[in-house]
């Protein structure tokens, strides 16, 4: 285990060992973090499914109110019309076979990829290289679709993805500690009703076993995960 420094260790000491309410333990996040950067914040969620499992996989999309706080660069393989509507939509990258073989070459310059279905045949080629990154394009997550302006559009907006890890723990970035408190309490807020929507029918038991939120280096604050019924 990591030794913890002594900047954690006095900002831990700030967090009371109780589960909060949701505002309450955002306010808790801000009022701990010491880093001298704008961190991120991320809610971790632990849930009562076997993902080995494919009718207990929880996966889905969410459009954050108020986006993420972090520039999405979007990569789309597309041809001919589809790919000059990716561009005028704001894509960062746009090509074909080309890009494909730039990636498989080592190139990762981007955090979210789309492509068409007739592409797919060369996407396919990439899953060993962009399958581990959670990057692999999917059309449960609309990110193989020929409908590509809406799709860039979407991601630009604030669209994250949320996917139960092999833990059984969902991770996903609601901000930026830069945020006024209610917007970070409203994308909070809406990915926890995402999560819940996304409950698979074989799930039995309790769902949301625990809930916590942190800054990028600092302390998780529990919350407590009636709060994630209320705000469903």
């Amino acid at each position: 285990m990591p030794k913890q420094g002594k900047k954690f260790k006095e900002a831990s000491a700030k967090i009371a060992k109780r589960p909060y309410a949701l505002d309450e333990a955002l306010k808790a996040v801000r009022e701990a973090a010491f880093a001298k950067f704008d961190e991120t914040v991320e809610i971790s969620i632990r849930l009562g499914v076997n993902p080995r499992h494919a009718d207990q996989m929880v996966r889905g999309t969410v459009v954050l109110p108020h986006g993420t706080g972090k520039t999405t660069r979007v990569l789309v393989i597309a041809a001919g019309d589809k790919a000059k509507e990716a561009e005028e939509a704001g894509a960062d990258y746009v090509g074909g076979p080309e890009l494909a073989k730039k990636i498989q070459e080592g190139w990762l310059d981007f955090e979210a990829v789309i492509a068409t279905p007739d592409m797919m045949r060369e996407v396919g080629k990439l899953g060993k290289v962009l399958g581990p990154r959670g990057l692999m394009p999917n059309p449960k997550t609309g990110t193989v679709t020929f409908d590509v302006a809406d799709a860039v559009t979407a991601i630009k907006a604030g669209k994250v993805e949320f996917r139960v890890d092999k833990t059984s723990i969902i991770h996903v970035a609601v901000g930026k500690l830069s945020f006024e408190d209610e917007k970070l309490l409203e994308n909070a807020k809406t990915l926890l009703q995402a999560v819940m929507r996304a409950k698979p029918s074989a799930a039995k038991g309790k769902y949301v076993l625990s809930v916590y939120v942190s800054s990028t280096m600092g302390p998780g604050v529990a919350i407590d995960p009636e709060e994630v019924d209320i705000a469903a």
